[in-house]
């Protein structure tokens, strides 16, 4: 069967590999090549794979996959940042994850990386004063993937979640670049205030399973958060937290945390 490959003109790698894996999946096992071409090998561009899994996912009979496309190829064109911070996100997923082999993974069947790119269609929605759409999208990934992220929230690029269930990340909160989160994390507000409530998290931070973060509170660069901590203090940068409530146990242990996935605390005096 026929499909469409980049250009030579053309410098997609992230895109390329995508392709080479998806052939060489087809004929590893012919019986996924219904889902590979129809995901993969029948488009153009990665933005196009991205907007048709995204349509397929987020699709019910309350609104079209059509229009959902329709929707998602529009934010792409307009706004070319989200394709690239979906190619960072699938990148850090496969530099991060021992679970993720491929490239072609996060796209076909992580749902991690495709709640977070739902979310930033949402995201793009909100910002283009389109609330109502982006309501929608916020409601369906939550009820598809188990993560609910608000689509005024702003999160970076190079975002891993890891298992992705259970996540949940407010109106108010901030994420920086390169941040890996693994399921049950919360980044949540206190109380009933509808101002500024949420956390803001640095670049490089590595929160473990179920930890939460509550109020709003500053994350610094490059440390860690323990897996079921409860962080409601600030966190001072390249340090380790630990606890309910979470106290500083020492420093991150690498320059790196959300990079090296290392979550073995150590002696803890």
């Amino acid at each position: 069967m026929a499909h469409l490959k980049p250009s030579l003109t053309e410098v997609d790698p992230v895109w390329h590999r995508i392709c080479e894996e998806a052939e060489q999946a087809i004929a590893d096992e012919p019986l996924m090549g219904g889902l590979i071409h129809a995901g993969v090998l029948h488009h153009k561009t990665f933005e196009n794979a991205l907007a048709y899994r995204i349509s397929m996912k987020l699709a019910s009979p309350e609104m079209s996959e059509q229009i959902l496309r329709e929707i998602a190829d529009a934010a792409y064109v307009a706004a070319p940042e989200l394709a690239a911070a979906a190619r960072a996100d699938l990148v850090a997923i496969y530099d991060r994850d021992p679970a993720c082999h491929r490239f072609m993974q996060p796209l076909l069947f992580f749902k991690g990386f495709q709640a977070v790119q739902s979310y930033r269609l949402g995201h793009w929605l909100w910002e283009t004063k389109r609330r109502d759409l982006a309501y929608f999208v916020q409601m369906r990934v939550s009820e598809i993937f188990g993560v609910d992220i608000h689509p005024a929230a702003r999160i970076g690029k190079g975002i891993m979640i890891d298992h992705a269930h259970s996540i949940v990340i407010g109106e108010t909160a901030v994420v920086g670049d390169n941040v890996s989160m693994l399921h049950s994390v919360t980044l949540g507000g206190t109380g009933k205030e509808d101002d500024d409530r949420h956390p803001k998290i640095g670049n490089g931070v590595l929160i473990g399973a179920g930890a939460k973060v509550l109020g709003n509170i500053t994350v610094g660069h490059c440390s860690r958060i323990a897996a079921g901590s409860v962080v409601l203090a600030e966190v001072p940068p390249m340090k380790t937290v630990a606890g309910v409530p979470a106290k500083i146990v020492g420093e991150a242990g690498c320059s790196q945390p959300s990079i090296s996935m290392d979550q073995i605390l150590g002696q803890i005096e």
